[in-house]
């Protein structure tokens, strides 16, 4: 009877032990992965000023925005080398895409936005009916006003749309404001792999933007300019990064070559206020990810609109 006592008290001990060493090394691995991520996240935020402090050094030296300015090459370099993790990311000029909040003005669908945004989803290989859908969810996020800005609003309002007194009304918006591309990924028919083809050519901005002509495709050119074909938009987007910049709005105009098309039809500018950094920490076999929209005006530096961080 001892021995078998002591056999158990041995064997009660040896199980003690092994799960305060198994909970030991579950604490101490979530602790090291613990400090790998607040290890991650302070590399992160010195790649995130570091892309701040490139654009605005580019502002302030060049009031075009050009493809060939520091901001444009990715981003790389070990900012913690005695941590051993490193910085990689890169910036990207949202106004070089078609924006999607261009799709509404004054609170109204914009027409001849929307005949942009068809003609960009062709070229790009986009559905029709999908392009349509895309469409109605952008304007779904947005209060509709009944008429347009500045028609008269007299007469009896009894309440219905349909009101000589209806004018002025507006009804609030069905869904949420979309942030990014991202917030499209529950449309039927828009899968993974065509949102991020789609991501190339298209942006989600807070507010109206021009296209800058000297960042954006040949794609988006030809979309957004009336009367402008692929094919010569090729040829400017070539001759542009060869070395020739458009200089301003109306070097723009003469080099497209339609005289037929209004100037102020042409919302194409030679400058950018939005961007966005795309980029991730490593350290080890770790990675933490961060995705941020900035905001570049002209009299301070860029600011963080907002920002995702993932492992």
């Amino acid at each position: 009877m001892a021995i078998i006592s002591a056999l158990l008290i041995a064997a009660v001990v040896a199980v003690i032990a092994g799960a305060m060493l198994t909970r030991q090394t579950v604490f101490t691995r979530s602790l090291e992965a613990e400090q790998l991520r607040i290890q991650g996240r302070w590399v992160l935020q010195g790649g995130l000023e570091i892309s701040r402090q490139m654009l605005w050094d580019a502002r302030r030296r060049d009031v075009l925005t050009r493809l060939d300015q520091p901001w444009a090459r990715p981003i790389v370099g070990p900012l913690a080398a005695n941590m051993g993790a490193a910085f990689e990311g890169h910036l990207v000029d949202e106004q070089g895409k078609f924006n999607l909040s261009n799709l509404v003005t004054h609170q109204q669908a914009d027409m001849a936005q929307l005949r942009s945004f068809e003609r960009l989803c062709q070229l790009i290989g986009v559905d029709p009916g999908l392009s349509q859908r895309i469409s109605q969810r952008v304007i779904s996020s947005y209060d509709q006003r009944l008429s347009k800005p500045g028609s008269s609003g007299a007469g009896f309002n009894s309440g219905r749309e349909t009101s000589p007194g209806a004018d002025g009304d507006v009804l609030p918006a069905k869904r949420p404001m979309l942030r990014s591309l991202d917030d499209l990924a529950d449309i039927d028919g828009l899968g993974p792999r065509l949102l991020q083809r789609m991501a190339s050519y298209i942006s989600v901005l807070p507010g109206n933007t021009w296209v800058n002509g000297n960042t954006a495709s040949a794609e988006v050119l030809s979309a957004v300019v009336p009367g402008l074909d692929v094919s010569r938009a090729r040829a400017l987007v070539a001759e542009r990064d060869g070395g020739r910049w458009f200089i301003n709005r109306g070097d723009f105009v003469n080099r497209l070559r339609l005289p037929q098309v209004p100037m102020d039809e042409v919302q194409v500018g030679i400058t950018s206020e939005w961007f966005r950094l795309q980029g991730q920490a490593r350290h080890e076999q770790r990675r933490v990810t961060i995705d941020a929209l900035l905001y570049r005006s002209e009299d301070r530096q860029p600011q963080v609109i907002w920002s995702r961080v993932g492992a």
